[in-house]
């Protein structure tokens, strides 16, 4: 008879225990929810402050330059293609910027880069050009480890071309890849099934038996031609000073000191250097396109973490 009161006084107290854990969750739950608020706000105030920062960078900029003698210098870093950095979309309104601006005594072109699209060399070549007579103002480029193919399309327009002894210069040439597969295909039984109008549409088709005829006809009339544009730029530019032989324009590229000797580039020197010895000015101005808030919190973040992984790599040997 006096198990029941006790029974329910067991139940009572394990009824309230449930409660008081209940209860504490709940507020646990509530304190996450707040911190997470508070978190989200914090990343938004942020934001908009970098984002405000971001907004005065250009005037800031300006009041930096505009009030003191330097050296422009606008890099070339990486292949030259269409929506890329090294875009004549992108590199052609910081040239006009460089040039002018009153107070860049000269713009140096800094250049690393394996070539890329013909069409995007030669209208920064051609923006080059333009800005150098309009604006009366040297134009130099200086190579660091490679100016090759479309990057010396471009740099033929400054009117010296600077770089390090072990720099790779030159691959006056045009190329475009291709392949087939044909053979493979016969081997596995697999059969192309494409469909086209036009003779020639599939010329270039790794699908498709070789089209000779197609192959001659881009040969002659694209890459020949092209190679024809690329070698009248760097006659232009170079003017006597290229020293011309068999090998000048068949691809082949040279370093710093033999680029020198032949011509293709006017002698050995690093931006420090040019913008000191040549121009006259050390104090060196880079003129870059601005980034959003996301790539410089980005850049920031990814720079700690490849610093934080070799960090711990070096740990483990």
């Amino acid at each position: 008879m006096d198990q029941e009161p006790q029974n329910s006084q067991q139940g009572f107290s394990r009824l309230a225990v449930a409660v008081e854990s209940l209860v504490k969750q709940e507020r646990w739950s509530r304190r996450f929810a707040n911190l997470l608020k508070l978190s989200i706000a914090a990343y938004i105030v942020f934001f908009i402050y970098m984002a405000s920062q971001n907004l005065t960078a250009g005037d800031e900029f300006e009041k930096l330059t505009n009030g003191k003698s330097h050296v422009a210098v606008v890099k070339l870093d990486g292949a030259i293609m269409p929506g890329t950095k090294t875009s004549a979309e992108t590199i052609k309104p910081l040239l006009r910027q460089a040039f002018k601006n009153n107070a860049s005594e000269a713009v140096i072109i800094l250049a690393n880069s394996p070539g890329g699209s013909p069409v995007q060399s030669a209208l920064i070549n051609d923006e080059i050009e333009r800005l150098k007579t309009k604006y009366k103002k040297p134009a130099y480029v200086v190579v660091e480890d490679l100016c090759a193919s479309g990057c010396y399309y471009i740099a033929v327009a400054a009117d010296k071309i600077y770089a390090n002894e072990g720099s790779m210069v030159g691959s006056i040439g045009v190329r475009m890849d291709t392949f087939g597969v044909t053979s493979l295909m016969e081997k596995i039984g697999v059969e192309n099934r494409s469909m086209h109008a036009g003779e020639h549409k599939t010329f270039i088709d790794p699908f498709s038996e070789k089209d000779e005829a197609g192959r001659k006809f881009f040969q002659e009339h694209i890459l020949e031609r092209t190679h024809q544009q690329f070698i009248k730029a760097v006659r232009d530019g170079r003017g006597d000073r290229i020293k011309e032989t068999k090998d000048t324009y068949t691809g082949l590229v040279w370093l710093g000191d033999e680029a020198t000797e032949n011509g293709l580039i006017d002698g050995l020197g690093d931006l420090g250097m040019v913008a000191r010895d040549i121009i006259g000015n050390d104090n060196i101005r880079y003129y870059e396109g601005e980034k959003s808030v996301l790539e410089e919190l980005m850049g920031d973040i990814s720079t700690e973490t490849a610093s934080k992984l070799s960090l711990y790599l070096s740990t483990m040997h």
